[in-house]
């Protein structure tokens, strides 16, 4: 199944004439799954890849920056004639704050609106993936999120199975399935089962050894970086993380892309990248509307395109710088 990182939003806390304020749609084959929901998200998206049937939606934490932009999506999708239900997770404190937000705000929906408060640890299961809730180090109740792929099994190689008198056909399957067929098991056949894809998103945090954990060998961490070092007082004071603790992390975590995020309005982005790059050069700074293609391993590694703002909807390859 095709798995992309799409940032509809990429600033923290302010949104500026860049970058609007938290949300990133993840697509895995058929689903989508957003990751936060800040002020004008259903404006971001409508600017640039529609405003697409979200079935799920994940908060990190509660503060405004994070969730202000759900309430107003949600009737939207109403006032498009939605049947499709959905449902909102969050850090305890979720359900409260969306009942409140019914009673005062939307009102009752016509689709289905299940609200979920996720204990830390939870895990939400999908078909061929889930979803793992983690407590992180920021003010107040804040959770990461790692999405994680179930295991693929090996490749069949069909021409050991022939050599071995099976013929072509039904009999294949069998033994993909696992069934022993002729005498020949699948193990004779089938190579050893190839492991899913890994993405995780940090929240917002202060460097964090849950998060440092979770990401071990994944295929992207999406990692906050709201500050360069010389305000590394300020981000341990806030709750936030520096461009190169980020990257520390990165390097210690082995993953294989790093994408920084909920960037202060005090920088364009290449300062946090150059910082970030000097020590995990694999980092990449999104803006709004950049998306990174996730393959499976052996297609190849996560890549980086960036939206071509005269082609609505469409994305043109990464610089090299």
């Amino acid at each position: 199944m095709d798995l992309s990182i799409f940032f509809a939003g990429t600033a923290g806390s302010v949104p500026t004439a860049r970058r609007g304020l938290p949300a990133t749609l993840v697509r895995l084959g058929s689903d989508k799954v957003l990751i936060d929901c800040g002020e004008g998200t259903q404006r971001q998206l409508v600017r640039s890849v529609g405003l697409p049937e979200i079935t799920e939606v994940f908060l990190t934490h509660l503060h405004l920056d994070h969730w202000l932009g759900l309430p107003g999506m949600l009737k939207s999708f109403e006032l498009r004639d939605r049947t499709t239900p959905m449902t909102v997770y969050g850090p305890p404190g979720t359900q409260e704050l969306m009942e409140v937000m019914r009673r005062t705000v939307f009102g009752r929906l016509k689709y289905r609106l299940a609200v979920v408060d996720l204990e830390p640890d939870a895990i939400v299961e999908f078909d061929g993936y889930e979803i793992q809730a983690m407590r992180v180090r920021h003010r107040g109740e804040s959770y990461g999120y790692a999405l994680i792929e179930d295991d693929r099994p090996g490749r069949f190689d069909a021409e050991s199975a022939k050599r071995l008198g099976v013929p072509f056909g039904p009999d294949f399957g069998r033994l993909q399935r696992g069934e022993t067929v002729n005498g020949v098991t699948p193990e004779q056949v089938v190579g050893e089962p190839r492991r899913g894809r890994r993405i995780v998103f940090s929240g917002d945090t202060r460097p964090c050894d849950m998060v440092r954990v979770t990401a071990d060998g994944a295929d992207v961490l999406v990692h906050e970086a709201t500050f360069t070092s010389e305000e590394r007082e300020r981000a341990m004071e806030t709750g936030h993380s520096t461009a190169a603790q980020a990257a520390e992390l990165a390097l210690e975590a082995g993953v294989e892309l790093l994408a920084l995020t909920h960037l202060s309005t005090r920088y364009m982005g290449r300062e946090i990248r150059d910082e970030a790059r000097a020590i995990f050069p694999n980092t990449e700074v999104p803006r709004d509307f950049d998306l990174i293609d996730v393959p499976f391993p052996e297609k190849g590694p996560p890549e980086l395109h960036r939206w071509d703002p005269s082609r609505p909807m469409s994305v043109a390859p990464a610089p090299g710088a």
